[in-house]
């Protein structure tokens, strides 16, 4: 069923969306997710719905903690939607008194789904080395079920809208669609948006498409670089993968992040590449320090910061950021692109003495967006570089969904997205 045709008019609808929202001192810190939400649920309360909504926050693993609690972000919600009240239900699996009150025209909030273990449908507290992990998997899958059930019972429709979770097989994104038919089943406007930009990128791509992998290894991305090396027409590999890539040339890297365990994984990239004749870019030099501070994200007094090629990096330093050759490089591969992928950064952008790599990929990526390409932005910290640096309204599109966009550009099926259409 199409959202745009169903009729929401005295029917509670349960929608789930993902307000996983970074908060700080209880206060929420960046809103995207819940802006990226609002379209969706505005439209059932228009239409003369009541509004369900249920989510995650953080990872609780089964256990209620005050600090993952969305009672923090009833009040935010209710002002984001421009209604007076928010109602909130303390236990998601125990609502049936709030949800039967719920009146057209008025929203309730459940509690954080990952209260509860039957959310993912994870056995907790054995391990799976154990002779009963099977037995335990199997009595949750059926627990899970009765959790979909019950979260199905509150409501007389089901709404996905959450792609951040998408490419889980949870009882809030995709069991619970055996509760509902098809006819009171649907994508949100967000989901359907997720979609279609995803099928832009991968099946309706205008040339050149050049696509932007960073972060820190070859490893979590690897699948995505081999399905993307069959469709773009150059890749730029930045971050800290770049030190692998280095290192499997037998460079010097010093202290930078590497996976020593994938050096012919990198160089089996690279002939990939050849082979399908894409134009590979890797920085060639970089921004190193002897000074970061992870825990803080932040340059220790006194630290050294020097620019080196990425080969040969002082034994006491790491590479930390694109140097200015590579970012040239990159500004030069994305001129004239007609679509274009990010995810990744290009270095440690969170410190602000580490942000020209990410930063002349973003300039880029606006600049060839407003010459016509169609542009999109996931996984988070790219979405944080491009709100960082005032770009976000520069882009074609910016994906709520980090695993889930991996995942969908990977060419895998999402459950989130195929429990709806079966």
């Amino acid at each position: 069923m199409n959202i745009n045709d169903y009729d929401f008019a005295g029917k509670k609808a349960i929608v789930r969306v993902d307000f996983n929202v970074p908060l700080q001192d209880g206060k929420i810190t960046d809103d995207t997710r819940i802006k990226g939400a609002l379209p969706t649920l505005k439209l059932i309360l228009q239409k003369g719905g009541a509004l369900i909504i249920m989510s995650h926050m953080g990872k609780p693993k089964g256990k209620v903690k005050a600090e993952l609690s969305l009672s923090q972000i009833k009040d935010a919600v209710a002002s984001a939607l421009g209604v007076p009240e928010v109602k909130f239900a303390p236990d998601c699996a125990k609502a049936d008194a709030e949800a039967a009150a719920l009146k057209a025209g008025e929203v309730l909030l459940l509690e954080n789904l990952r209260f509860y273990p039957e959310e993912e449908g994870k056995p907790v507290g054995i391990d799976k080395a154990d002779p009963a992990y099977e037995e335990a998997k199997k009595a949750m899958k059926a627990s899970q079920k009765e959790f979909a059930k019950k979260l199905a019972s509150y409501a007389d429709c089901w709404v996905m809208d959450a792609f951040g979770t998408a490419h889980r097989k949870h009882a809030s994104t995709a069991v619970i669609a055996d509760y509902f038919d098809k006819d009171n089943r649907m994508l949100g406007l967000l989901m359907e948006k997720e979609v279609q930009a995803v099928d832009n990128v991968l099946n309706n791509i205008k040339r050149p498409f050049v696509a932007i992998m960073g972060g820190s290894k070859v490893s979590s991305k690897i699948g995505i670089i081999e399905n993307l090396l069959g469709k773009v027409d150059k890749l730029i590999l930045c971050g800290g993968m770049t030190y692998t890539f280095s290192k499997a040339h037998g460079g010097e890297i010093g202290q930078s992040i590497v996976e020593m365990d994938k050096l012919d994984v990198a160089l089996g990239v690279e002939e990939l590449a050849k082979k399908n004749g894409v134009e590979l870019v890797l920085g060639t030099d970089c921004t190193a320090t002897d000074g970061l501070d992870f825990a803080t994200l932040s340059v220790k007094p006194g630290a050294k910061i020097t620019t080196c090629m990425s080969n040969q990096i002082p034994a006491d330093m790491e590479g930390v950021d694109a140097g200015p050759e590579s970012r040239e490089a990159f500004k030069n591969a994305i001129k004239g692109a007609k679509t274009i992928l990010w995810n990744g950064p290009a270095g440690v952008f969170e410190c602000d003495e580490f942000t020209a790599g990410s930063r002349a990929i973003g300039e880029a990526i606006a600049e060839a967006t407003a010459e016509g390409a169609f542009s999109l932005i996931g996984g988070g910290d790219s979405v944080a570089c491009v709100n960082k640096f005032g770009l976000a309204d520069k882009v074609s599109y910016i994906s709520t969904g980090g695993g889930a966009l991996l995942e969908a550009i990977e060419g895998k099926v999402l459950p989130g997205v195929a429990a709806v259409q079966a």
